[in-house]
């Protein structure tokens, strides 16, 4: 089995990989929870995020984001003092800040998962050359809707940020061609083969920032 390059990982890592990456996710409080994850991950390795990701889960009510829309600065300060919590405040803000913003995409689309999906028509997408390695750090989708997140007040979510949530909440299957992952989502979801034409191509994935 294929693990993506992410068997010389940590175990949290793989577990991650093999459940949940790239499986398409249809549940607001797990796509506010992968977003938020993306963002606190900014400058820092995903092993970071992903062995703290119980604290995460801890510190933000495990990410249900109508009570995060609540938090006061009291919340802030008891979120900084939490043992083994990332210490940045903006990310924290942020956090707060984007679950006011993903509350009113849900009162315009009824869910997130609408307004997301929409964009793929509902289809995991698989582009051309992907399942190779030849994948880019961002494409012309993710930008499309980071700009629209950011007209809507989203923070710490560029498009580099952004391709890495569609991989995660599997609008993209981005899992190499020998792994198990990737056969398993073809055959139980709804793709759509596209092909893109990148200035310059890059291998952006996971694992380049888990060390």
């Amino acid at each position: 089995m294929s693990y993506c390059h992410w068997e010389n990982t940590s175990l949290a890592n793989i577990d991650y990989h093999d459940k949940e990456w790239g499986l398409p996710v249809h549940d607001d409080l797990k796509q506010f929870e992968f977003l938020m994850l993306e963002v606190m991950q900014c400058g820092l390795s995903w092993n970071t995020i992903i062995n703290k990701r119980e604290i995460f889960r801890k510190c933000f009510n495990q990410f249900d984001f109508n009570k995060i829309a609540l938090y006061t600065h009291q919340d802030i300060e008891r979120i900084i003092s939490t043992e083994g919590m990332i210490k940045n405040v903006k990310k924290i803000e942020a956090v707060i800040h984007n679950a006011k913003c993903f509350q009113k995409i849900r009162e315009e689309f009824n869910t997130f998962d609408a307004y997301l999906w929409a964009y793929s028509d509902y289809k995991t997408i698989l582009y051309h050359g992907h399942a190779q390695g030849y994948i880019p750090a961002s494409n012309g989708l993710s930008l499309k809707i980071s700009q629209d997140l950011k007209k809507r007040g989203f923070k710490f979510l560029g498009s580099v940020t952004i391709y890495a949530h569609l991989q995660a909440c599997g609008m993209i299957n981005d899992h190499d061609e020998n792994c198990v992952c990737y056969s398993y989502i073809n055959t139980h979801y709804p793709t759509v083969q596209k092909r893109q034409i990148l200035k310059k191509m890059c291998v952006h994935t996971k694992e380049q920032t888990m060390k």
